[in-house]
């Protein structure tokens, strides 16, 4: 199913065709690639919106993540009942934020892609509160999308 990409801010360039290619590779790994996605590239201000109305934290993040399939354990894949429900939710990238936390070292475009394959994650079912509760949650992951 689709992909869409969507660039709502104007601060930090962002390529479409990489990101679009490496998670498109990323959804098919995981299985998912019948599923509809929606990746939004925000700037600080529109994440820390969004972050402030959905998780009451009122600074800015670099991704928050909204499924269409509620309450999926992690590992778990959507059984789809109808068309419409092949839809994995909306990933928003605070492009920004993730381009100012970036190190000497990495490549921004890189970093995107980790970020997104995420809150890919998220959408999937997996969770964490702390650091250690997500690495835990990558180990369940295909080497694949976590190097």
């Amino acid at each position: 199913m689709s992909l869409v990409i969507r660039n709502l801010q104007r601060v930090i360039p962002i390529r479409r065709a990489p990101l679009r290619s490496k998670i498109e590779i990323v959804r098919r790994i995981l299985g998912v690639q019948k599923f509809d996605l929606g990746i939004i590239c925000v700037d600080n201000k529109n994440i820390q919106h969004i972050n402030r109305i959905y998780r009451g934290r009122n600074v800015p993040t670099d991704v928050l993540s909204f499924p269409f399939h509620e309450h999926l354990k992690a590992g778990e894949f959507p059984l789809p009942d109808f068309p419409d429900d092949y839809n994995l939710g909306d990933i928003f990238l605070g492009v920004e934020y993730i381009f100012h936390q970036c190190k000497e070292d990495e490549d921004y475009n890189d970093v995107l892609t980790v970020t997104a394959t995420h809150g890919l994650c998220h959408l999937l079912g997996f969770t964490h509160s702390t650091e250690a509760e997500w690495k835990q949650a990558l180990q369940i992951l295909p080497a694949e999308c976590v190097h």
